[in-house]
């Protein structure tokens, strides 16, 4: 069974930074582009970004310039660097692969606030 463990969320001030971590099996790091996720209150999950095997890289117009996707294969891990943070990007953050195809795990908590 497939599992996506994140963690790494927590409250962080406007203008702030926070990394994100993403744990999954080497089956889906291998074959998958791995996406990261968020879903604000009373709003639809959304695709952050994402990342192919190959390191490409696309992110949603509401994130380029602040957030970055990178992956490490030996670890299995996809990690999102969020910079210059937005009370807007207060969500609970996911991973999955891009577009989502396994179960979702517990996500993890982003407030930013002053």
């Amino acid at each position: 069974q497939v599992q996506l463990v994140e963690s790494g969320g927590g409250l962080a001030q406007p203008g702030g930074s926070l990394r994100l971590s993403c744990a999954t099996s080497r089956i889906m790091f291998t074959f998958y582009a791995m996406g990261w996720y968020r879903q604000a209150p009373g709003k639809q999950r959304e695709l952050v970004g994402s990342i192919t095997p190959g390191d490409s890289t696309n992110y949603a117009d509401p994130v380029k310039g602040r957030f970055t996707i990178s992956r490490d294969n030996a670890k299995n891990t996809v990690y999102l660097q969020m910079h210059s943070l937005k009370p807007e990007d207060t969500a609970v953050y996911y991973c999955n692969t891009a577009p989502s195809k396994f179960d979702w795990g517990q996500g993890t908590q982003v407030i930013v606030s002053s």
